[in-house]
C-alpha cells in the first residue's frame, strides 16, 4: 500500500491575503513547483513559522506507517521514536485531520480538496490526476518541510 497520496514542493506567494484573523494562525497562500497546484494552508506560526516565498515539500499521507500499514485510529506513543520510526521522522510539521469536501470542474479536469485538522483548513486545487487518490471524509496527515 502506498501511503503518500500526494506529494509536491509549494512557494508561499502571500501570507494572510485576507488579512490576520488570529495571533498564532496565518493562511498560506501557495504554488506547487511540480503538479501546477494551488494550496490555501492555515498553519500555526508559533509552532511553524513560514514566511512569504518561503519554499516546501508537502506530503498528504493516509498512515504514518513507514510499511503501509492503516492507521488504527489509536494513539501510539512508540510512533516517531527509534523503537518504530514513522513517516513525520522526515518532516518538520505534521497534522491530523479529515477530508470534509471534494468538489471537481468537469470541464478542465480541476478538483479542489478541503481539509480540516483541528479547525486549521487546508483547500488543495489543481489536476485531479494528480489528486486522485484523496477520498472525501478520509482521515489524513499533513507533512511539511522547509526547503532551500
Amino acid at each position: 500500500m502506498d501511503r503518500v497520496l500526494f506529494n509536491d514542493m509549494f512557494r508561499v506567494v502571500e501570507v494572510d491575503p485576507e488579512g490576520k484573523k488570529f495571533e498564532k494562525v496565518s493562511r498560506l497562500k501557495c504554488k506547487s513547483d511540480g503538479f501546477e497546484a494551488d494550496l490555501l494552508l492555515d498553519v500555526n506560526i508559533e509552532l511553524y513559522p513560514i514566511n512569504q516565498s518561503d519554499k516546501f515539500t508537502l506530503a498528504l499521507a493516509e498512515t504514518l506507517d513507514l510499511d503501509g500499514t492503516a492507521d488504527s485510529g489509536v494513539y501510539d506513543p512508540l510512533l516517531g521514536t527509534d523503537q518504530k520510526p514513522s513517516l513525520m521522522d522526515s518532516y518538520e510539521y505534521v497534522m491530523y485531520g479529515k477530508v470534509f469536501k471534494y468538489t471537481a470542474k468537469d470541464k478542465d479536469l480541476t478538483v479542489s480538496v478541503y481539509a480540516s485538522f483541528g479547525g486549521l483548513l487546508m483547500k488543495l486545487t489543481g489536476d485531479e490526476r494528480n489528486l486522485e487518490k484523496i477520498r472525501p471524509d478520509s482521515n489524513i496527515y499533513l507533512l511539511m518541510r522547509k526547503t532551500t
